[in-house]
């Protein structure tokens, strides 16, 4: 005999329907790479991924197929998620960190045709473009009017893509065993290696970090999402924040010190998550001119050990909590 409650799969679409559900107008905001803050709500988020989903399918995008991002955390790199995974596709996130040939090693062994971007990596992509040879079109982060002249064959501009598409594409019509994303580790030996993330793992992972004596985030908090989309998916940060109902706060490219800060203060931040070189950079800065910040209240330090005077300046000098 089977249970009756609840009977639909563990999909990671299912956070950004209840996101839209119980917090329709919570926001996302982003600092743009182009400059400007620019904010949306769930609701307009789950649409433009909607619209995602319809250009994709019309581009031949198929359950399986691979969507690689050389991108920064930003609204539109999180519309591309939720769009790409909605239809059974698998966002497969570049690290524009490592060296440009592992970049295109990654781009190839991951198998995509298409691959997203933002502005930022174009000159990039310009010099490797001879090593993606299964690359058919980029989808650059952009409106029309801001795609530069670039040699990549078949760019397009994200917002002519998707603009005037459907809102009623269905998603989720697959297991949940379904895989969804796709990182490659780095720091091995030999090549990097792909590691796949099904729509299970990451909703799963997403309840988990979010218990009480983790996480804890609620919908009154606002997340500053500094840990990279591309760094095992972003920690799942952006199926959280819609679980949750929380603001979401996206810095896009600039990450220095300065910037963060201006972020946390102008948008009331209460939680935020990076690595420890980060939260070295923003505390060395805030001792520097004598700052504190007035909203935070925790900070989650991942990806390599805190030492321990970083840890002592948060929760001792600062009065913020370490995760």
């Amino acid at each position: 005999m089977l249970g009756l409650m609840q009977d639909w799969p563990l999909t990671v679409g299912r956070t950004l329907a209840h996101g839209c559900a119980l917090y329709p107008r919570r926001e996302i905001v982003t600092r743009t790479v182009e400059g400007p803050i620019v904010r949306e709500t769930y609701v307009q988020m789950r649409d433009r991924a909607k619209q995602v989903s319809h250009a994709l399918a019309e581009l031949d995008v198929k359950l399986g197929d691979r969507v690689a991002t050389l991108a920064w955390n930003n609204a539109r790199h999180m519309e591309t998620w939720f769009g790409a995974m909605g239809i059974g596709a698998v966002v497969h996130t570049l690290n524009p960190r490592l060296h440009p040939d592992q970049i295109a090693w990654i781009a190839t062994h991951g198998g995509g045709e298409t691959l997203c971007t933002d502005l930022t990596f174009l000159p990039l992509l310009e010099k490797i473009e001879n090593q993606l040879p299964l690359v058919k079109r980029f989808i650059v982060f952009c409106d029309g009017a801001g795609l530069p002249e670039t040699s990549l064959k078949n760019a397009i501009a994200y917002e002519t893509l998707i603009a005037g598409r459907p809102l009623d594409t269905p998603w989720d019509n697959f297991s949940e065993e379904t895989a969804a994303g796709l990182c490659y580790t780095s720091g091995t030996t030999g090549q990097p290696k792909g590691v796949l993330y099904s729509h299970r793992s990451n909703l799963l992972h997403a309840m988990a970090v979010n218990q009480g004596d983790s996480w804890g985030l609620r919908s009154r908090d606002t997340i500053l999402a500094v840990v990279p989309m591309f760094h095992a998916n972003g920690w799942t940060l952006p199926f959280v924040a819609p679980m949750t109902g929380c603001k979401l706060v996206m810095p896009g490219a600039k990450l220095d010190a300065a910037s963060l800060y201006e972020l946390i203060e102008a948008e009331g931040v209460t939680m935020a998550a990076g690595v420890p070189t980060i939260w070295n950079g923003l505390v060395s800065y805030m001792q520097e001119n004598r700052l504190k910040p007035k909203t935070l209240e925790r900070v989650l330090i991942g990806g390599a050990a805190a030492s321990e005077s970083l840890v002592r300046a948060f929760e001792v000098e600062f009065g913020i909590e370490v995760a």
